[in-house]
């Protein structure tokens, strides 16, 4: 009996020892511990003090960490701590393959894109692979996927810097099954297309899209596009949207979109909401109305901008929706034949409520300046305006449109049609999120080549210095919710978007004193300055200002993912 008892006082004995903080394990050391910021998480909420403890990737405490084991320590005075900008629309799913660190895009302290604009990097086959040939040379890349699940694997077997979602595009299925020809699905057709868009949000899309200005979207009718968007709906995806039209029908285009969302039964989100050209202009109040009035009544609705008054697009949708019929190559026989060139140009002098007639939509041709061409004999004309081309070639100005056309239908163009009060009033509502619209991008190799819009390279930081420091139309508090939490309440990033123990560490430190982007339309291939630190998954892939060539950014699945 004394033996037994002895044993049990032993137990008890040791299991004091080990329940004392004399005994008890050294606390786990923190990957990284930021001190001394100005914490603005991302709800709109005003800054605060503390200590921010990274461990495994995730934001493990908040609070004081002055005693914390860590093995490094980032001193942040002075300094905004805020979660890692989620960009609303990218378009990098090429570039990723070309510059994975997106040098474009961290320098802005955006940590995740989300992309697939109406025509989604997947699903694929042969005859769409040919049909946009010439895109994949220029990027010297080789479309070796079919699906997004094969896609995402090369992703993140090369490894990217930044997280990355896509949408399936509405026009991406319609080609699967349609081509490029202006024509209605049959019934066993669009059972086709909805099978392919279920196929997608099994591999882990976030919903469906639609861009509805570019061919051959616009041949799509409402009725097919509410059946694909409840299907993505069915695996908890939603409806985004570049509308059919931005300008004079823009009230039109919202209900459609709202429609979309009511007979789909899924969230609608506005790309790029604006109102264009210069007849417009002064019309975002009555925007704001009505998706405020459809809100008040319901609908889930919101909106993104990238909060300049120039927009970028193909060259060609100057060109009416018939003129597309069956492809590029279509487009260029009909420009080169002079009855059909003849009525191009009377659709295009004709105002219009039936297409976006962005020819109305301009003050004049110098409202168009060339960007991203795909013929390499065009390069020298990349950063002129149309005005300046017609002057050249000693061409009207349409003419010179046209002939620019048939050397080159892929070519990309920025066009200044909207008014800063418009943007402005966008960007103020509390719906409105934000995106970059552009491709990440480089100011070196192949991608310095290119002349794009400056928001590819200064959208975010942009907003931080013109319309919170200088113009005090926006808190930087607001700012940062619209950059982080808005975004990643709206796309169900359940684990992002907002800085507080167990999210994963996207973590962006700067001042915003100091922020700035310097692209501008002259010269857009220059890096944004200010971001001292960006961290994507806990991993730094801006450190004290440069670019570290990390890549810990992942593949984010939507809720319908089977693995």
């Amino acid at each position: 009996m004394k033996a037994h008892r002895l044993n049990a006082l032993v137990v008890v004995a040791i299991f004091l020892a080990a329940s004392s903080p004399l005994m008890a394990q050294t606390p786990t050391a923190f990957d990284l511990v930021i001190i001394n910021g100005h914490i603005i998480d991302g709800t709109g909420s005003p800054w605060y003090s503390g200590d921010l403890g990274i461990r495994d990737g995730k934001v493990a405490a908040i609070g004081n960490l002055a005693a914390a084991p860590r093995k490094r320590t980032i001193d942040a005075a002075g300094k905004v701590v805020a979660p890692g900008f989620i960009d609303m629309l990218g378009q990098s799913e090429l570039s990723i393959l070309v510059e994975p660190r997106l040098p474009s895009k961290i320098y802005q302290g955006i940590t995740t894109e989300i992309t697939g604009e109406g025509g989604s990097i997947a699903p694929l086959n042969d005859a769409i692979i040919q049909s946009d040939r010439e895109g994949y040379e220029h990027y010297h890349i080789t479309p070796d996927w079919r699906s997004f699940r094969q896609y995402f694997a090369r992703l993140e077997k090369q490894g990217m810097g930044i997280n990355l979602a896509s949408y399936v595009g509405a026009t991406q299925v319609r080609r699967m099954a349609l081509g490029d020809d202006n024509k209605q699905p049959t019934p066993e057709q669009l059972e086709q297309m909805k099978a392919l868009v279920r196929e997608a949000m099994k591999d882990g899309t976030v919903g469906v899209s639609t861009a509805l200005e570019y061919a051959p979207a616009p041949y799509a009718r409402t009725d097919e596009l509410i059946a694909l968007a409840a299907e993505g709906g069915r695996f908890g995806g939603i409806y985004s949207t570049h509308m059919r039209n931005e300008s004079d029908s823009v009230l039109d285009a919202i209900d459609e979109a709202l429609r979309i969302g009511r007979e789909a039964h899924v969230p609608v989100e506005i790309w790029h909401i604006k109102v264009a050209g210069k007849n417009n202009w002064g019309r975002m109040p009555e925007v704001v109305a009505k998706i405020n009035a459809a809100r008040a009544g319901g609908a889930d609705v919101t909106a993104d901008t990238y909060a300049y008054t120039a927009w970028f697009n193909d060259f060609s949708a100057f060109v009416p929706p018939w003129a597309h019929d069956g492809g590029a190559a279509k487009l260029v026989e009909r420009l080169k034949d002079p009855a059909t060139r003849e009525r191009i140009r009377k659709d295009m002098l004709t105002p219009s409520k039936d297409w976006d007639n962005e020819w109305q939509e301009i003050p004049g041709p110098e409202a168009i300046m060339i960007g991203v061409v795909q013929n390499p004999k065009m390069l020298p004309l990349q950063g002129k305006r149309l005005s300046e081309i017609a002057r050249l070639w000693n061409k009207d100005p349409i003419d010179a449109l046209f002939d620019f056309l048939i050397e080159d239908p892929y070519a990309g163009v920025a066009v200044f049609g909207m008014s800063q009060p418009d943007v402005t009033l966008a960007l103020q509502q509390p719906w409105v999120a934000i995106d970059n619209d552009s491709s990440g991008t480089s100011p070196e190799g192949l991608l310095g080549q290119e002349h794009p819009h400056p928001r590819a390279y200064g959208t975010f930081p942009r907003i931080l210095r013109k319309y919170v420091r200088e113009e005090k139309v926006i808190t930087l508090e607001d700012a940062i919710r619209k950059f982080s939490a808005l975004p990643a309440q709206r796309l169900r990033l359940t684990d992002r978007g907002v800085l507080k123990a167990g999210m994963w560490a996207d973590v962006v430190i700067f001042d915003p004193a100091t922020v700035r982007d310097l692209a501008t339309f002259d010269n857009p291939n220059q890096l944004s300055e200010g971001m001292d630190y960006v961290l994507v998954n806990g991993v730094p892939v801006i450190d004290r200002g440069k670019m570290t060539g990390a890549l810990p950014g992942t593949v984010l699945r939507g809720a319908g993912y089977v693995p």
